[in-house]
């Protein structure tokens, strides 16, 4: 595999949506993350313009995140669910989130499963 094939399967708008997701619970601003992180603010700009992070920004902010890079990855993402639906996926990872009770969890997926519903473009 060509490292170019690697780099294009990088999801870099997955990464940002699970930084500015992380950002907001933490009732933060971006510029806090990136003290945080010890990432600069222009990274981070960039990164929400679609732009790579370099490696050593890539390592900072997934620490921050608490997360691996694969889970950025388009082919370890399939590896990891298989063939599972994106609704089975997201429902997996609110089922096991620490600070949701079963009815919030529950809850959390129904409205998640009714604006999926809602917003989907294809005609099952």
């Amino acid at each position: 595999m060509k490292s170019r094939d690697r780099t294009e399967r990088f999801d870099v708008s997955a990464l940002h949506a699970a930084l500015d997701s992380e950002r907001r619970s933490r009732h933060l601003t971006w510029k806090d993350v990136a003290a945080q992180s010890n990432v600069s603010a222009s990274t981070l700009t960039r990164l929400s313009q679609g732009r790579q992070p370099d490696v050593n920004s890539l390592a900072a902010l997934t620490a921050w995140l608490g997360m691996s890079a694969d889970h950025f990855m388009r082919a370890e993402t399939i590896e990891q669910f298989g063939a599972a639906s994106p609704l089975a996926q997201i429902s997996s990872i609110i089922h096991q989130d620490p600070h949701l009770n079963p009815e919030g969890a529950v809850a959390l997926e129904e409205l998640i499963r009714a604006t999926y519903a809602r917003l989907r473009t294809d005609s099952d």
